[in-house]
C-alpha cells in the first residue's frame, strides 16, 4: 500500500516538475478560484445572519425566509 502511494506521489511530482505551459494554466485556475470565492463573495453574497437587521433567532429567520420563498410571498407582505 505504501509503495503504491509513493509511486502515485512521484508520478505527480515528476509531472509538475516537467510542466511549462501547465504552470501558467494552474496559476490562471488558482487566480480564478480566488476571485470567485473571496472577491465575489464579499460584494455579491452579504452575510444576512450576522447583520444587525436580524433581531431574532437565526433559526426563526432562516425558517421564515424558506417558507416565504417557497410560497412565493414577499417578505414585506407577511403580517407581524
Amino acid at each position: 500500500m505504501k509503495n503504491t502511494i509513493q509511486k502515485i506521489w512521484r508520478f505527480y511530482v515528476d509531472g509538475f516538475r516537467s510542466m511549462t505551459l501547465g504552470r501558467t494554466l494552474w496559476l490562471i485556475i488558482l487566480v480564478k478560484l480566488f476571485i470567485m470565492f473571496f472577491i465575489l463573495r464579499i460584494f455579491f453574497f452579504p452575510n444576512y445572519l450576522s447583520s444587525s437587521a436580524v433581531g431574532e433567532d437565526k433559526e426563526e429567520y432562516v425558517g421564515r425566509e424558506l417558507i416565504d420563498r417557497a410560497l412565493g410571498d414577499s417578505p414585506s407582505s407577511t403580517p407581524d
